[in-house]
């Protein structure tokens, strides 16, 4: 399967987030030992401060579970304060290329704890928030890394209408990640075919529909629906998961699938991830088998 597709893994699906409170946190030991253990070569880097932040080090834990490093999420304030945004991308940057990271998979945030509350912008900050986005993938250039920007809920590129918005005043790829833009009401098979030459790096995950349409209406808030379940492996939602590996694939994406089942947990919760990412990594490679060769 992985000679076909670069597939990785993410500490979320183990339910490590950088949302305060979020649930159980489970070591890095256990989590790259899983990935390990499932046959993983490589993943994303999870929250600052949960893995090691010097490089040297981070370089060792890695390499002692045979992973290498994809690169790492890092959701900013974009829209206000670009000098605090710069220093800390640069931060990131930094330590993902020192550990042979390739992509900067950057998230608009808003500032506020958590993926709940989104206030709105002026134009002045939206515009801000472009400029802003365009100096750290600069910045990230200069260690060697690319920059995607990530819709993501409880962001202000998380609605149809932004993402629109997004690729048409800046020049950033996208990161397709099919949970998050189901959830703000974007097709993410229909968005890949209307912008083929804009997907620079997939995030594989699966939803329940019903609880997605409650979070999009503003009925339930993201974190209580994802304590609900919102997040299911491949297979088991209403993300057509088969349709975008096949379009992607067959458009000649060549960048990294990484499995992301973002998860809360429980204090009874440990064995949940490493079953949860196997039935995802299964449903993936049927999904590969019937991909037609390449060429």
């Amino acid at each position: 399967m992985t000679s076909r597709i670069r597939i990785a893994a993410a500490p979320i699906s183990w339910g490590v987030c950088e949302v305060p409170g979020w649930g159980r946190v489970l070591d890095a030991g256990t989590v790259l030992g899983e990935m390990a253990e499932l046959g993983m070569t490589a993943t994303e880097l999870g929250p600052p401060g949960y893995l090691p932040r010097d490089p040297a080090v981070l370089r060792e834990l890695l390499s002692g579970h045979r992973l290498d490093l994809v690169g790492g999420f890092l959701a900013v304030v974009l829209h206000q304060n670009p000098e605090a945004a710069l220093a800390e991308a640069g931060e990131a940057a930094a330590l993902f290329a020192a550990c042979g990271g390739e992509l900067l998979v950057l998230a608009a945030a808003t500032g506020l704890d958590g993926y709940d509350d989104r206030p709105g912008l002026s134009d002045a900050e939206w515009a801000t928030l472009i400029e802003t986005s365009s100096e750290i993938r600069e910045i990230a250039a200069r260690h060697g890394l690319r920059t995607v920007l990530h819709p993501h809920a409880g962001t202000h590129v998380e609605t149809e209408e932004e993402v629109e918005r997004f690729l048409a005043d800046s020049a950033l790829p996208l990161c397709l990640d099919t949970g998050h833009l189901l959830i703000g009401g974007t097709d993410p098979v229909a968005l890949a075919k209307r912008y083929p030459e804009r997907i620079g790096h997939l995030h594989l995950k699966d939803v329940r529909g019903e609880l997605a349409d409650e979070v999009r209406a503003g009925k339930l808030p993201y974190a209580e629906a994802v304590g609900k379940g919102l997040y299911v492996p491949l297979g088991d939602g209403d993300v057509d998961i088969e349709a975008m590996v096949r379009f992607v694939h067959e458009a000649g994406y060549d960048g990294w699938y990484v499995l992301e089942q973002d998860t809360a947990l429980g204090e009874h919760d440990a064995e949940l991830p490493k079953r949860d990412v196997a039935r995802s990594l299964a449903h993936l490679g049927g999904i590969v088998s019937r991909l037609p060769a390449a060429g």
